[in-house]
């Protein structure tokens, strides 16, 4: 019956939802945009101009969120990455915005953003220094989180840079409590287990991450290339079985963001990272220009029936049934049906046809299932066991399964 399989969900959860920071934040998957990728530490405005990291870059990013489509879709936060700061703190031992480049300062940065209806989100660093070598936060923990909370912060991004993994189980922590102890709902996402290795199984500190952190980072960072986003597609499905039991609502596995929109993947690749990242219940976190963005691209970042798959409440992480040769198979459960993407890792060609057992995701023979491809936004038909479907190299077929009786 439908309440057997609720009750058998809720045992599944229960071991994870035990250990996990429960401050009712980050209740899906977090969605906005962040500067990193694309812009990284371009602070010579004279040099990158509109493309400087300074603070009518947010400004008119947010404002092209707004205006874009983006906000109503989902994506509702700006978080500001490294090289913001001044190089030293202030006499009081404060942070501070570079002056130049923020004249408004942090605060005057997120009244704006919260202006538009949008969430603020800020960087620190775990370390002596931040990676970009501005004033770390070891040791500064509630001077610091005081100070993102009277910007108005919405959101930390605490990076590891110039620290050793001795010290990553005390400051990581640390800053957990002097979030709280800020009074302000602050979501908190972690790099921790990043600077920890590529061997997730070999991570022992899963509970305690689980039990600080909103959201961590792992593996490596995205880089703007296909290979970059295959390899971590790869990751995700050979650690599976120890990252898929983390992740859940207010606590999720991060992949990293968003590179849709930039220099180097084709439609279907794009089409393809948006997919896994649904799959993954990861953060959906833009990092190209909203100002000019392409019709395509908006179509792939803005599909709802994608977004609702990324956002559905259960929360649960895809994972993967089939690695082949050049198509893998992953499964997500969602509230309402089954969500399904068939992936073409291929090297050559314009794509392969694959007759897809309905049987490799779970679904017992002789079942009839109503198939819809999400981005092509149709209804395929109602199918027994299989179907055929043309999958592009380097692409996706994003599908819902909804069992008919």
């Amino acid at each position: 019956s439908r309440l057997d399989v609720m009750l058998q969900l809720v045992c599944l959860l229960l071991p994870t939802l035990s250990l996990a920071l429960d401050n009712g934040l980050a209740r899906t998957p977090p969605m906005g945009w962040m500067d990193w990728e694309r812009y990284r530490c371009q602070i010579d405005c004279k040099l990158y101009g509109k493309n400087c990291v300074n603070e009518d870059l947010f400004k008119e990013m947010a404002q092209a969120m707004q205006a874009e489509g983006y906000q109503t879709a989902g994506y509702n936060a700006i978080h500001v990455d490294d090289c913001y700061l001044s190089l030293k703190r202030n006499g009081s031992g404060i942070l501070e915005a570079d002056p130049k480049r923020f004249p408004s300062g942090m605060k005057g940065l997120g009244d704006f953003l919260h202006g538009l209806g949008i969430k603020f989100g800020v960087y620190l660093d775990e370390g002596t220094r931040t990676c970009g070598g501005y004033p770390g936060s070891k040791g500064h923990e509630m001077t610091d989180a005081d100070t993102i909370a009277r910007w108005g912060a919405d959101y930390l991004k605490l990076d590891g840079c110039n620290n050793n993994r001795s010290d990553y189980i005390q400051g990581y922590p640390k800053m957990g409590e002097a979030l709280k102890k800020t009074g302000r709902p602050i979501v908190y996402s972690c790099s921790w287990p990043a600077y920890l290795g590529h061997n997730e199984t070999a991570i022992k500190v899963w509970p305690t991450i689980v039990k600080t952190c909103n959201l961590w980072r792992l593996y490596d960072d995205v880089q703007d290339s296909w290979d970059s986003v295959l390899g971590i597609i790869n990751h995700w499905g050979q650690y599976q079985d120890t990252l898929a039991p983390l992740a859940g609502p207010g606590h999720w596995n991060d992949p990293d963001m968003l590179i849709i929109g930039n220099y180097a993947l084709s439609h279907s690749e794009s089409e393809a990272q948006m997919a896994l990242w649904s799959i993954f219940a990861a953060p959906l976190i833009m990092s190209h220009d909203l100002r000019t963005t392409q019709p395509e691209i908006k179509r792939i970042l803005l599909n709802s029936e994608v977004i609702a798959v990324n956002q559905d409440p259960m929360g649960k992480q895809g994972r993967r049934m089939v690695n082949g040769r050049n198509i893998q198979i992953w499964r997500r459960e969602l509230v309402d049906g089954l969500a399904v993407v068939i992936l073409n890792t291929g090297s050559a060609g314009s794509g392969t046809p694959v007759t897809f057992a309905f049987q490799d995701v779970g679904v017992a023979n002789g079942t009839f299932v109503q198939v819809r491809d999400l981005f092509a936004g149709q209804n395929l038909g109602v199918f027994v066991d299989a179907h055929l479907l043309f999958v592009p190299l380097h692409g996706v077929r994003m599908l819902k399964f909804n069992v008919t009786l």
